[in-house]
Formats: C-alpha cells, sequence, structure tokens
C-alpha cells in the first residue's frame, strides 16, 4: 500500500464500473480496469454469487484460488435481478455509474428491463458493454461456447499441433483473457476517452470469438496467399522449423530457442560448437530427421539447469520451460514486480501478479483485497439513500 506521502497514479480514478458478469475472462477485464484505478462494483447472485468464485461450479464452498488474484480493487452487492426491487436498484445504480459491463446471452438483459436502451434513459452517458463468445448478432449468436469453441470457429485450433497431426488445446484460455479480459477492457477505455471528446454513452459488442480472428492475422493471411497461389511458406511459429522449436532435457524437463533472425541462430549454432548447423536454420523439424534427431540429442546431453548455466551471455532467443510453479520463482519477473503479496485481513497474505505494464509513476494497483460475497450490500444501499429497514426486507424477500 502507498504511504499517503507517495505520488498515487490511478489513470481510471474516478471512474465507476457495474461489474454484471461472471467467471474468470470478465474478473480479469474488470481486474485490469480495478488495477488502473476506476472503482468495480461487482453485482452478484445472493446465495450462489458469480460462480467462478468457488471450486465446484455447481455448488458454492471453498473459494477458488484464482478469485483473490482477479478480484482485487472490488466491491460486491448481491442482487436478485429477477426481482422488480432488484432492477430498480441496479437502474439507480446506472444513474450513477460511467460503465455496465454484462455477459448474459443475447436477449436476456432486454427480457429483464436492463438492456443499453433502458439504460440510457436513465443515464445518456453510460458506456454498456455486452460482452460473449458470438456477438450480439449473427446466427451463431445464442449459442453457448467457451473457449475452445471460440479459438476452434476463429481457425487458431486448426493450426496447432501440426507435428503431431491432431489440434492441441492451448495451456492458457487466450480467447477467454485476450477476448474477454484484454480487448473487453480496451474497447471499455477507448469508448471512456470518446466520451471525454463527444459527451455521449456507448454501446459496445465484444465477441470473444471476433478477437481471437483478428488475432489470426498471420495464418489467415498465409492461407489467403496460399490460396492466391502466391506460394507462401507456411509459418515456422508454429514448430516447423529447427530454429524455433522445444527440445527434450537430460532431466526430462524442456527448452525452447527462437532464433528467426540468422543473427541469433549463428550464435546459437557458435555457442554449442555446431557451426555446421548455421545454414539449417529453417530445416524442417521432422522426427527421424538425422539433423533433426541430431539437435534433439545435443539437448537431451544437459539437464535444465546447465542449458541455462551454458547459455548464459549468448546473445540469442533461448528460455526455459517453466511450470506455472517454476515461474513464480523466476528472479527476472520478481524483478519487474510480476510476482507480489498482497495483505488480505481474512484470508491472510495472498499471492498476487503484477499489473503486466510499468509507467513512469508506480501504479498503485494494490488497494484492497478481493471482497467476499455480498461484503459491501448494505454500504452501497446506504448511499442509494436505503433505510436499514428497507434494507432488511430487501433481503427478507431474497431481492439481496
Amino acid at each position: 500500500m502507498a504511504s499517503g506521502r507517495e505520488k498515487v497514479y490511478q489513470p481510471l480514478g474516478g471512474y465507476k464500473v457495474i461489474d454484471c458478469s461472471r467467471l474468470l475472462p470478465y474478473q480479469y477485464c474488470t481486474l485490469l480496469l480495478g488495477d488502473l484505478g476506476a472503482e468495480v462494483l461487482k453485482i452478484e447472485e445472493p446465495g450462489r454469487g458469480d460462480y467462478g468464485r468457488w471450486d465446484d461450479f455447481n455448488e458454492p464452498g471453498r473459494e477458488r484460488l484464482a478469485f483473490p488474484m482477479a478480484n482485487r480493487n472490488k466491491k460486491s452487492l448481491t442482487l436478485n435481478l429477477k426481482e422488480k426491487a432488484g432492477r430498480e436498484i441496479l437502474l439507480k445504480l446506472a444513474e450513477k455509474y460511467d460503465v455496465l459491463l454484462e455477459t448474459f446471452r443475447p436477449g436476456a438483459m432486454e427480457r429483464l428491463g436492463l438492456d443499453y436502451r433502458s439504460v440510457k434513459e436513465v443515464n445518456p452517458r453510460i458506456i454498456y458493454c455486452s460482452g460473449t463468445g458470438f456477438g450480439q448478432t449473427g446466427p451463431y449468436r445464442l449459442k453457448a461456447g467457451h473457449d475452445i469453441n471460440y479459438i476452434s470457429l476463429a481457425g487458431i485450433l486448426g493450426v496447432s499441433g501440426i507435428q503431431t497431426g491432431r489440434p492441441v488445446i492451448p495451456g492458457v484460455p487466450f480467447a477467454d483473457m485476450v477476448g474477454g479480459g484484454v480487448f473487453t477492457a480496451l474497447a471499455i477505455i477507448a469508448a471512456l476517452l470518446g466520451r471525454e471528446k463527444t459527451g455521449e454513452g456507448k454501446y459496445l459488442d465484444v465477441a470473444m470469438t471476433d478477437v481471437m480472428t483478428s488475432l489470426n492475422i498471420m495464418n489467415i493471411a498465409i492461407a489467403l496467399s496460399q490460396k492466391a497461389g502466391r506460394g507462401m511458406m507456411p509459418s515456422s511459429l508454429r514448430g516447423s522449423s529447427l530454429c524455433y522449436n522445444v527440445y527434450k532435457t537430460k532431466d526430462g524437463k524442456f527448452v525452447s530457442i527462437g532464433d528467426l533472425e540468422s543473427k541469433f541462430w549463428n550464435n546459437f549454432c557458435r555457442a554449442l560448437g555446431r557451426e555446421e548447423l548455421v545454414d539449417k536454420q529453417y530445416h524442417h523439424y521432422q522426427d527421424g530427421d538425422k539433423t533433426t534427431e541430431s539437435l534433439k540429442t545435443l539437448f537431451a546431453s544437459k539437464t535444465q539447469a546447465e542449458w541455462i548455466e551454458s547459455m548464459k551471455g549468448v546473445d540469442d532467443c533461448f528460455s526455459p520451460v517453466y511450470s506455472p510453479e517454476e515461474a513464480l520463482d523466476d528472479p527476472h519477473l520478481k524483478s519487474r514486480g510480476m510476482i507480489t503479496r498482497m495483505a488480505d485481513p481474512q484470508r491472510g497474505e495472498m499471492l498476487q501478479l503484477g499489473f503486466p505494464a510499468l509507467f513512469s509513476e508506480e501504479l498503485h494497483y494494490k488497494r484492497s483485497p478481493a471482497p467476499f460475497l455480498g461484503e459491501n450490500t448494505r454500504e452501497i444501499l446506504q448511499e442509494l439513500g436505503y433505510r436499514m429497514e428497507e434494507i432488511e426486507k430487501l433481503k427478507s424477500t431474497g431481492t439481496i
């Protein structure tokens, strides 16, 4: 926590966000907004809450470890939007807030009378963002889906696992985290900047499949070039070349090299004493191939730690392949502030991941720990003018 004497930098300070989303992708979106200084109010179902809180999605119980990491700097208000009184509360909040984020299937908020048109009537300056897998329009708009479906449709999963002959599901849900998280936050921030110029609110329709299609620019360009008969070679970034691949070490771990530029590949070959490989930079990586097997044998002659030591001072693109646990101990990530901790009066000291951009002034992103379910309900309702007896009645009827 920054002391009162330290300069506090919060670029989104003063903006207020209503977060009607669920699950990690949009938790990450509002994490970014909150880290940048926005005041985030998380709307949750009474009793159950955001089911992304729990280890078991179907039953509230043990808190998922990712939840405190993705929900710092937020408040929690329990609200049953199926109740008229609950919808009235949300509209009262919308009058005072800058952003409303919702992630229900298209049409759900309209049926509740909480769609953009309805909210705009009480606050014409609202930035209303609908985040979904397939978007608000198009033939797939009502389809259910998860990350695997979005990257499948966008052609990303189809170019993975070329060496194995079968698509490989990535270890990180990119559509969720980049589409639902980063790009949704980017769209919201852009709309807020636009509002500063025009004074007008905006409706945002952000689809994770759209984001994945945009990110797939390289593979789509290759496909179009081949279709046009231009003969563009498949990307080496898929693991088809010696110079951009993963190799197993003596202890069963792995290292990666990414020497796409000749100068780095040349430095790599000289460091290994294998100058005969200099002209094999883009040689096709294939099990059983003589050149491929010779390089695999070379990497298998040392442990991962020995390779890390051997490659120190070599100007090439070499990295150990870490597990998440190993990454937490990496000195570089620690020095960048990416591995940090935060005091939590209820949960104890909690591991946190830092904000992934450094500003010339220190970003004051560790302000408050993640809220417990409904922790701020009374506080928020009192700020809206509700009396204690009214709050108790709302609780007894299941509205909060």
